[in-house]
């Protein structure tokens, strides 16, 4: 007799980030070192910016992760993605990229950048399977550790 397993479905889903979100956005940054750490006030900079991007992911009620950038005219950015500790490798850092790359596409996007540390290895094999590219190197982009950065860019249909 075999044995049955079940498996469950969080219930996710990607919606703009608000004002009130802005204390567990920087709980879940914090968490990490890779991601660019920035003050309160800038997080509430992009929920007020035409030009930025700012998406968060709730799984179950609860936010656990977050994604931030910015369009000017044709390209835009990613400028920081992180998924809570426990929520990684669920298809959730996924969800927020897919949400921006269609998001900046609907808009007239046609090439996205980010920047991402040298020593990301995760960070860089999760781009490259989204389909961006390497393009070159920042050195000394980042600071506490000091840290090169790669440049990576993605063409979007259309």
């Amino acid at each position: 007799m075999g044995v049955e397993s079940r498996q469950t479905r969080a219930a996710t889903s990607v919606r703009r980030f608000r004002a009130e979100d802005v204390d567990e956005v920087m709980a879940i940054a914090a968490g990490y070192l890779e991601v660019a750490s920035w003050s309160r006030a800038s997080y509430l900079r992009f929920v007020e910016e035409d030009e930025s991007l700012a998406l968060v992911l709730e799984t179950n009620g609860a936010l656990t992760g977050f994604l931030v950038g910015r369009r000017i005219e044709d390209q835009s950015e990613v400028l920081n993605l992180a998924v809570g500790k426990k929520h990684r490798r669920k298809g959730q850092g996924t969800a927020l990229l897919e949400a921006a790359l269609e998001h900046f596409a609907s808009r007239g996007g046609n090439r996205v950048y980010l920047e991402v540390r040298e020593s990301n290895t995760a960070a860089i094999a999760f781009y490259e399977r989204h389909g961006f590219a390497r393009t070159g190197r920042r050195k000394g982009y980042y600071r506490d550790p000091d840290e090169a950065a790669l440049t990576m860019e993605k063409k979007l249909p259309g």
